[in-house]
């Protein structure tokens, strides 16, 4: 599988970190090859279309938003992605 980019949008409140833990966390759990970044431009997350922080992107496409979703719920939404 090629290594996948993850992003975390968000201004890097306490819930953004906390979704970011999360995504490493999911991401150890499926052993993924993936990069997270975390983008905190309002500007950058406006032009994805993000209305509601913390948001979770995979590989261009905003799976998440406005909530700081569970490792699982991350797994989940992974899987869902890769399929």
């Amino acid at each position: 599988m090629a290594k996948r980019t993850l992003e975390i949008l968000g201004t890097g409140c306490k819930k953004c970190q906390q979704l970011e833990a999360n995504v490493k966390e999911a991401i150890a759990s499926l052993n993924w090859d993936a990069e997270v970044l975390h983008i905190t431009d309002p500007l950058q997350i406006a032009e994805r279309g993000v209305m509601k922080t913390p948001a979770l992107v995979v590989d261009g496409q905003v799976v998440s938003q406005g909530k700081v979703a569970t490792p699982e719920q991350v797994q989940t939404l992974l899987e869902a992605q890769h399929s």
